[in-house]
């Protein structure tokens, strides 16, 4: 590995900005000072103006392997994710076949191994049938076991109580819960297709995917955890309904902890009229309100975690009718500089961006080594220059599935390099073809 210097870099990390200089050797931050410039190195990089944070660790991603590469894969979303500042991701198990055994999650690890740009893990998934599975599982293969409560997910949709608490009491790691009420969202769908056919309009969404549908399954789900004491964390939380369940305490004493997305915190109900499909996920997309009290949630500490729950579909996939076009986004590439955006109109200092991002996930996951800017960590790190505008430009995305929801909009910021595991993974516009990203370690 090279040695990397970083110089007259503002260090955005562990809730201050600082200028520093950093050293990069076999990997590892090995130095991080006031003057380093005549430390010998195989690489320098001018960071004067521009910010340092640790990498954005996304806590959840459907990269699509195996089973639905014609959407994207490993090598594909994890090339998108550098380009976007992200180093480490945790992918999700609603593949073809799910990942509901442990030898199919070790077939994931091993398959990522040689393919993926940034570091990663995998979930194993939750089923009504694979209790002992969950049992059994080794918490070091695994960020976490990951719960359908409410999802098109075929096999995978868990939403008896019973079953849930079992889930709960016996998963040795973090379960980690997508909330939505089946019930609720059938009966909707009902309604609208008795009033438009299968022509239902994308605007209708969220109003099927509804904030009750999303409030009875996170109320069920942090019942069921306080019940059980269970170490839960709920997915990407669309309502302000929701935000009454959750705690403001600091994120290390809670027992149950709560993450947004960064599209729910961009995008509300009014942009269904110009992007229709593009912006179709689960949980839906909200009002102006909601995604007002996400904003404030994450500011007063009830939301912990920024992820993006990338999903990519083929544009012709998503031009089908509503109840035929799937659900979810591409987002990896530009979902941190959406989230910067939210710096540029004041609400969010940079300390936070990076807490929210970085520090939280690799403390609530109990990840090893990376996460903050500190001497002898992994250097996973993102190099940002606030000050120069970028327009998703359509040619420039690196999604196989070849589009994305932010296509034609302007970020104030831009990603200049990203740095994963000390390898210089993208570098002003240019994502490295040797994948370098390394297997996440858990401190468990």
């Amino acid at each position: 590995m090279k040695r990397i210097l970083i110089l007259n870099t503002l260090v955005v990390n562990d809730g201050a900005v600082t200028e520093q200089d950093l050293f990069i050797r076999n990997g590892r931050i090995e130095k991080i000072g006031a003057d380093l410039s005549n430390r010998p190195a195989d690489l320098i990089i001018d960071g004067e103006g521009k910010a340092l944070f640790p990498g954005m660790i996304d806590d959840q991603v459907h990269f699509r392997e195996p089973g639905l590469t014609h959407k994207g894969s490993v090598a594909s979303e994890s090339r998108a994710a550098v380009a976007g500042g992200i180093t480490s991701f945790m992918d999700m198990p609603n593949t073809k076949p799910p990942t509901l055994t442990q030898n199919l999650l070790e077939e994931k690890i091993r398959g990522a191994e040689g393919s993926a740009s940034a570091n990663y893990a995998f979930y194993l998934g939750a089923s009504n049938e694979n209790i002992e599975d969950v049992k059994r599982l080794d918490p070091t293969l695994a960020c976490g076991v990951k719960v359908f409560m409410g999802a098109s997910t075929g096999g995978m949709l868990v939403d008896d109580p019973a079953v849930l608490e079992r889930i709960f009491t016996s998963a040795p790691v973090i379960v980690a819960v997508h909330c939505e009420d089946t019930p609720t969202i059938l009966q909707n769908e009902r309604s609208f297709r008795e009033k438009f056919g299968d022509n239902v309009p994308m605007t209708c969404h969220p109003l099927i995917r509804s904030r009750d549908a999303c409030h009875l399954s996170s109320s069920l789900a942090v019942k069921i955890a306080r019940d059980t004491d269970a170490r839960l964390h709920l997915l990407h939380l669309s309502t302000e309904d929701e935000m009454a369940l959750l705690s403001a305490a600091p994120m290390d004493g809670k027992q149950i902890t709560a993450e947004v997305c960064a599209h729910h915190l961009f995008f509300s109900i009014e942009d269904y009229e110009t992007k229709g499909a593009l912006i179709k996920c689960n949980p839906s997309i909200k009002n102006t309100e909601d995604r007002e009290a996400l904003l404030n949630a994450l500011r007063d500490g009830r939301l912990d975690i920024v992820a993006t729950d990338h999903a990519p579909h083929t544009l012709a996939e998503k031009k089908a009718p509503y109840f035929k076009a799937p659900s979810g986004l591409p987002l990896v590439q530009h979902a941190f500089q959406s989230l910067l955006e939210r710096y540029h109109d004041g609400h969010f200092p940079l300390p936070l961006i990076a807490e929210k991002t970085a520090h939280a996930p690799a403390r609530r996951f109990q990840i090893k080594d990376r996460g903050y800017i500190r001497e002898g960590f992994w250097a996973d790190l993102t190099l940002v220059d606030l000050k120069r505008p970028y327009v998703v430009d359509r040619n420039e995305i690196l999604y196989h599935c070849g589009w994305s929801p932010f296509s034609g909009s302007t970020f104030q910021s831009t990603i200049m390099s990203t740095i994963v595991s000390g390898h210089l993974a993208y570098h002003e516009g240019r994502v490295d073809p040797a994948p370098m990203g390394q297997r996440i370690e858990f401190d468990r």
